[in-house]
C-alpha cells in the first residue's frame, strides 16, 4: 500500500522517515511438539481433520475433494449459549504453516472483521479491478465462517486459503518456514486490495501544506491517504503516525504523517529483566539526535544539521497491532529476545504517546500471537479472547483449549491486538 505524505522540509543524509512498521527480516521456525494422526473429513470445503500434517508436505494448491458450495449469510449466536463451538475450531498444521495459523485465528477474533465476513459484506465490495481475481477475500472470508459455523470442534484444513495466499504472495508457495508478523503484513495488504472502495487510484497533485498547522496538515494528509486506499481492513488496523524533525541550530521543525498498519517496538532493557509495554513505547518515541553520518539538511539553513528526531500518534487506528521487536540480525547469526514485556490485559492507556492529548486511545486486549523456542527452533499459537463468550482460549494449530486470563502474559508474546476500549462493550 502506497504512503501519501507531504513533503519534509529535511533532506535526510540517510534514510530517516521510511516506512515505520517495515517489515523485520523473516526468521522460520521449524514445528516442535507432539502430532496427532487422524484421517480427514470431506464434509466440508475445508477438510476436518484434528492432525499435523505428517511427513511430506502436501503439493501446493491441491484442493480439498469437498464441495465448493459457498457460504451465504451465516449466522452466528453472540449470546454465548449456544452449543456450538463458535469460533474454538482449531486448524491443521500444513507444515510449517504455525505462523499462518496463529494470525488466522487472531483475525478471526477480531470481532468487526469477523462480522464482515458472516455476513458477506466483502462480496459488495469487491474492487472492480480485482474481481476477477478476488480469490483471496473470498477465501479468507470462508475460512472465517467455516470457523464460526461448524457444528464440530474438529480442526479444519485451511489448504484451499494457503493456495490463495501463496498466489498474492509467492514468498509463501511450498512449506518453508516463516514469520508470523510478515504474513500478517502480507495478508492484510491482499485483502485490503481486494476489497479497496478504490477502484481507480488517482494522481494526487502536489501541494505546498506546509505552511498548515499540523493538526491540519494532518488531517489533509489522512484524506489524501483515503483517496487511494480506502477499505474496511483500513477503517479497522490504519492509523497515522507524526515524525517531527528539530534543527539543533534555528530550531525550525519538519513534520512528516505516515500510515501504519502496525508499530513494530524495541523492546527496552532494564538490570530486572522484566519491562512493560509502556517501557517499549517510550523507547519508540523517544528523541533521538541525528548527528554526524546523519546529519539531515535543514530546509532553513540550507545545510546539514545536527537535528533531533520524535515520533507521535497522530490518528489512532481502532485495531492497534503491537509488534515486539525479538528477533535481531546482525553480522555472524540471528538472535531472539526472550525478555518478559508486561501488557496490560485491559486499559492501555496511549494517551502519553498522543500528537493531542484529547484523543480517545485506551485499549483493551484480545489476541496475542506467541512464538517459544529460538531462532533454531520453535512454534507459533495464539491466545485469543473469543468475543462472543467473553474467555480466554489457546490455539495450538488444531488444539484448541480454554485458559486463564493470568497465562496470556508470557514471554513468547510476539504480536499483539488491542481494540479501541470504546469500539464494544464486550471487551
Amino acid at each position: 500500500m502506497s504512503q501519501v505524505s507531504s513533503t519534509p522540509r529535511y533532506s535526510p543524509g540517510s534514510s530517516l522517515l521510511g516506512h515505520y512498521s517495515a517489515y523485520e527480516p523473516t526468521v522460520g521456525y521449524p514445528l516442535r511438539g507432539p502430532e496427532l494422526l487422524q484421517l480427514p473429513s470431506p464434509s466440508s470445503r475445508y477438510a476436518f481433520s484434528t492432525s499435523r500434517h505428517l511427513g511430506p508436505a502436501p503439493q501446493a494448491g491441491r484442493r480439498s475433494e469437498s464441495s465448493s458450495r459457498a457460504l451465504v449469510g451465516p449466522r452466528v449466536n453472540t449470546n454465548g449459549n449456544s452449543k456450538s463451538p463458535q469460533g474454538l475450531v482449531g486448524l491443521r498444521n500444513l507444515g510449517n504453516t504455525c505462523f499462518m495459523n496463529s494470525i488466522l485465528q487472531c483475525l478471526s477474533n477480531t470481532p468487526d472483521l469477523r462480522d464482515y465476513c458472516l455476513r458477506n459484506t466483502h462480496r459488495t465490495e469487491l474492487n472492480n479491478n480485482c474481481r476477477a481475481k478476488a480469490a483471496l477475500m473470498e477465501e479468507f472470508a470462508k475460512l472465517t465462517q467455516t470457523l464460526w459455523t461448524s457444528v464440530s470442534s474438529e480442526a479444519i484444513s485451511p489448504s484451499d486459503f494457503k493456495t490463495q495466499i501463496q498466489r498474492y504472495a509467492p514468498k509463501f508457495v511450498g512449506y518453508n518456514q516463516q514469520d508470523a508478523q510478515e504474513f500478517l503484513h502480507f495478508l492484510l495488504d491482499g485483502l485490503h486490495n481486494e476489497v479497496n472502495r478504490v477502484a481507480v487510484r488517482p494522481r494526487l497533485p502536489s501541494e505546498d501544506i506546509d505552511h498548515l498547522p499540523d493538526n491540519e496538515k494532518g488531517k489533509r494528509m489522512w484524506n489524501k491517504y483515503l483517496e487511494r486506499e480506502d477499505s474496511k481492513v483500513v477503517d479497522l488496523f490504519v492509523g497515522q503516525l507524526k515524525s517531527s524533525l528539530t534543527c539543533s541550530e534555528c530550531g525550525y521543525c519538519s513534520t512528516v504523517f505516515d500510515p501504519f498498519w502496525d508499530l513494530s517496538l524495541p523492546i527496552a532493557k532494564k538490570g530486572s529483566g522484566e519491562v512493560s509495554l509502556t517501557d517499549c513505547m517510550r523507547l519508540f518515541t523517544k528523541e533521538d539526535v541525528l548527528d554526524g553520518d546523519e546529519k539531515p539538511t535543514c530546509y532553513r539553513c540550507k545545510t546539514r544539521r545536527k537535528c533531533t528526531k520524535k515520533f507521535t500518534i497522530q490518528k489512532f487506528p481502532q485495531i492497534l497491532v503491537l509488534h515486539l521487536k525479538r528477533f535481531s540480525e546482525n553480522r555472524v547469526r540471528t538472535s531472539k529476545l526472550s525478555t518478559y514485556v508486561n501488557f496490560p490485559l485491559k486499559e492501555l492507556d496511549m494517551r502519553e504517546f498522543c500528537s493531542e492529548n484529547s484523543m480517545n486511545a485506551v485499549y483493551n486486549l484480545y489476541a496475542v500471537s506467541n512464538h517459544s523456542g529460538n531462532t533454531l527452533g520453535g512454534h507459533y499459537t495464539a491466545y485469543c479472547r473469543n468475543p462472543a463468550l467473553g474467555e480466554w482460549y489457546s490455539y495450538n494449530d488444531s488444539r484448541v483449549s480454554p485458559m486463564s486470563s493470568s497465562q496470556v502474559r508470557s514471554s513468547d508474546a510476539y504480536v499483539l491486538f488491542y481494540e479501541l476500549a470504546s469500539s464494544h462493550s464486550r471487551l
